[in-house]
């Protein structure tokens, strides 16, 4: 199960399992590019791909997804949480209906799925959780304040419950990614831009310097790694949160 599949990394990632024979359950906002990547992954790799246009931030979401899961699989081995992050906003200006979402979406609902997919696989005895984060999780990001602290608090419940899970087979993990080049980089710089009435080239070429690796980092950089932790390779590797960020990062 690919959450975020129709764009940028879950695309990626989706992209790489399949290339790995995975049959694959893919879920977004975006029904018509969910089919359209559908139909070329069966196309390319002839796996069995199933779709499903959910939103991250809706209350029935886990539901849904579990219920297609089991019927289009019997079950999923492998989950990766990934969703598209919140808007900026000031740290001293949010709203109620801000934190709700972006805790629904980012916290709330991929904890509430994980669960459900995670209780199945430890009786399998064989499972993997990767969920796709950001940095801030370890440097948090301004501006980006409702997604530092929803992807923290998922990180905080994968923390606890790895090692609940280990002793089954089950591994748990995040991707910490650094500024990689997808929609949602192009729309924050376009954001950054308007709101400091800069050149949106400025902008960018600004970002990429403040990156060691002096590049955006490329989706399938991090599907690469997500492929590894979803791999017989990796069973020993759980509760563990790996940057994927061109040495942006300096922190311990």
């Amino acid at each position: 199960m690919v959450g975020g599949a129709s764009s940028g990394i879950g695309e990626a990632i989706a992209e790489r399992l399949a290339a790995e024979g995975c049959s694959l359950l893919l879920w977004a906002r975006g029904a018509e590019r969910l089919e359209a990547l559908g139909a070329r992954l069966r196309k390319l790799h002839g796996v069995e791909v199933a779709t499903l246009a959910v939103d991250a931030a809706a209350p029935d979401s886990a539901d849904r997804l579990e219920l297609v899961a089991h019927s289009a699989f019997g079950g999923i081995d492998i989950g990766i949480l990934n969703a598209g992050g919140p808007p900026p906003v000031d740290p001293l200006a949010t709203t109620a209906d801000g934190w709700q979402r972006a805790f629904a979406s980012l916290a709330t609902n991929p904890i509430l799925l994980a669960s459900r997919l995670i209780g199945p696989m430890r009786e399998r005895r064989w499972g993997r959780i990767v969920a796709c984060m950001s940095w801030s999780v370890k440097e948090p990001i301004p501006n980006l304040v409702y997604s530092n602290a929803g992807r923290s608090a998922l990180a905080a419940w994968m923390k606890t419950v790895a090692p609940i899970a280990a002793p089954d087979g089950v591994t748990v993990n995040g991707i910490l990614t650094g500024p990689t080049d997808t929609p949602r980089i192009k729309d924050l710089d376009h954001e950054r831009a308007a709101r400091e009435s800069r050149d949106l080239g400025e902008v960018r070429a600004e970002r990429e310097q403040s990156i060691p690796a002096r590049r955006l980092g490329r989706p399938d950089e991090v599907a690469s790694l997500a492929a590894y932790l979803c791999s017989e390779a990796a069973a020993f590797q759980t509760g563990t949160f790996t940057l994927v960020d061109g040495g942006l990062v300096r922190s311990l």
